[in-house]
């Protein structure tokens, strides 16, 4: 099973060129040009990671990845900017960031740390349905 990321931008060229290049990778790629679309993205589907710009009109990155948290606090997401500051780093991983990359991204690094957010998704999925099972167990008295 590949890897399914949402990619939220403001710059409509660079969601387009990161799409094309992570979907050669194999990715399933989702886009959003604004936070408010992405929230809504990932308030109706599932993804592996959420890759989201720090500098965006409306909303910025680290408002953003404050509501993704709340909202999902397993939810892999990984910071892009061009304009990071310690302060701002030190904030998002405070946050639960994965990680801050500067733009242009490294796409191999990118791709590795999209593979292990999807790899860190099945190993909490699968503890939460052993959780389930063990709890139906031991209510239904079998």
């Amino acid at each position: 099973m590949s890897e399914k990321i949402l990619l939220i931008d403001d710059e409509q060229d660079f969601l387009s060129v990161m799409s094309e290049r992570m979907e050669a990778r194999n990715i399933q790629v989702s886009t959003a040009s604004s936070a408010k679309e992405g929230l809504e993205k990932v308030a109706a589907g599932s993804f592996d990671a959420v890759i989201l710009d720090l500098m965006m009109p409306e909303m910025d990155g680290i408002e953003t990845l404050r509501i993704l948290k709340e909202k999902n606090p397993d939810l892999a997401v990984i910071l892009l900017t061009g304009h990071a500051t310690i302060k701002q780093g030190i904030e998002a991983m405070k946050l639960g960031a994965l990680d801050l990359m500067e733009k242009p991204a490294d796409l191999s690094l990118l791709a590795e740390k999209i593979k292990e957010a999807h790899v860190k998704k099945m190993i909490i999925i699968e503890k939460k349905n052993e959780e389930m099972i063990k709890e139906i167990l031991a209510t239904k008295g079998w």
